[in-house]
C-alpha cells in the first residue's frame, strides 16, 4: 500500500510540473533589428508559453484585401506543445485553463520581422488582467520566434475567411 501511495505522489508531481508554462531567466534573445521590442526597465520575466493555431483573416470586397480578424490558439507549456496551459484569442487576449486573463494592445512601431515568411514579432501592453491568477499583473508581452501566419497573397471572395497556421512563443512580464 505505502508503494501505491508512491507512486500516486511521483504521478501527481509528474502532472503539476508538466502543466507549468516555461519560465525563461530573462526573456528571450532578440536579434540586433529587434532591440525595439525588448521591454522597459523595471519589467521582469513571469512566464512563457508556446503558441499553436491559427492567424484568422477575412476578404474584404470593399478594399480588395484581406483583413486580420484575429487569432486563435492554443497555448502550451512545452515546446513540443505538451502541457497545455490556457487560450488565445481576439482582443487580443490570453486565457489560462483556471479562467485567469489578459488583454493587451500592440504598441505602434514595436514590431519586427525577422523572417519575411513568419508574422512580425512584436510588443504588447497590458489593458487589462484578472485580480488572481497567473496573468495578475502582466504589463508586457512579446510574440517572439513566429512561423507561419501571413495573410494570403491570393485574392479571396466576398465574405471568404481563410485560417493560417502559426507558431510563436509568448513571454509575459511584470513590475518589478
Amino acid at each position: 500500500m505505502n508503494h501505491l501511495k508512491i507512486k500516486l505522489f511521483v504521478l501527481i508531481a509528474l502532472i503539476t510540473f508538466a502543466v507549468q508554462p516555461a519560465v525563461a531567466s530573462n526573456g528571450p534573445e532578440l536579434p540586433e533589428q529587434c532591440a525595439l521590442i525588448a521591454v522597459p526597465e523595471g519589467q521582469e520575466l513571469a512566464f512563457h508559453v508556446y503558441a499553436k493555431g491559427v492567424q484568422v483573416y477575412r476578404w474584404n470586397s470593399i478594399t480588395f484585401a484581406w483583413d486580420f480578424d484575429g487569432p486563435r490558439a492554443d497555448l502550451f507549456a512545452e515546446d513540443s506543445f505538451h502541457g497545455e496551459v490556457g487560450s488565445h484569442f481576439s482582443g487580443p487576449n490570453w486565457q489560462s485553463k483556471s479562467g485567469s486573463r489578459v488583454k493587451a494592445a500592440a504598441e505602434p512601431g514595436k514590431l519586427c520581422q525577422p523572417d519575411v515568411s513568419a508574422i512580425a514579432w512584436l510588443r504588447l501592453k497590458s489593458t487589462e488582467t484578472t485580480e488572481g491568477g497567473i496573468f495578475r499583473g502582466v504589463t508586457y508581452i512579446q510574440r517572439v520566434n513566429t512561423t507561419g501566419g501571413l495573410k494570403p497573397t491570393d485574392p479571396g471572395t466576398l465574405g471568404e475567411i481563410r485560417e493560417v497556421e502559426y507558431t510563436a512563443e509568448y513571454y509575459f512580464y511584470r513590475a518589478k
